[in-house]
């Protein structure tokens, strides 16, 4: 049988050979095809499904609701609406996030940009402390 070993799967996906084994332990993996040696060989659409699993995974969704969304997937088209609704929440809640994440960034660059210029007044000589340049931005802050 052709097909990827569970050690060409874990390279390709940066997941562990364990993980890999724990997500089909879970239910998480469709069954998997078995070499005549009874080792584990992986397709193109093993691979495309175990990266879903790892978005899933990255947008937060714990293992359990990941099991739930997988049961709904393996239900049939019946569930469409379903999936439609846990990945749309889950979107929100990643948007938001990312809002957060953005708000946080803006507020280190602010803090670095101050200490850098605390460290260059430091550095400076008397003419440059003067300078209407570091005199606005002082202004500014305060």
């Amino acid at each position: 049988m052709d097909g990827y070993t569970i050690e060409e799967v874990a390279a390709r996906t940066a997941l562990s050979k364990h993980t890999l084994r724990y997500y089909e332990r879970e239910g998480l993996l469709p069954p998997i095809g078995k070499a005549p040696s009874g080792h584990r060989r992986y397709t193109e659409d093993d691979i495309g499904w175990i990266r879903f699993l790892q978005l899933l995974r990255a947008t937060g969704m714990p293992i359990r609701e990941v099991k739930e969304f997988v049961t709904l997937t393996w239900a049939g088209d019946h569930t469409i609406r379903q999936r439609v609704a846990v990945l749309t929440s889950y979107r929100a809640a990643l948007v938001e996030r990312m809002a957060r994440d953005a708000d946080h960034l803006e507020a280190l660059n602010r803090k670095i940009g101050y200490y850098e210029d605390v460290l260059a007044a430091q550095d400076a000589t008397p003419e440059d402390i003067t300078a209407p340049r570091v005199i606005a931005e002082r202004a500014h802050r305060d």
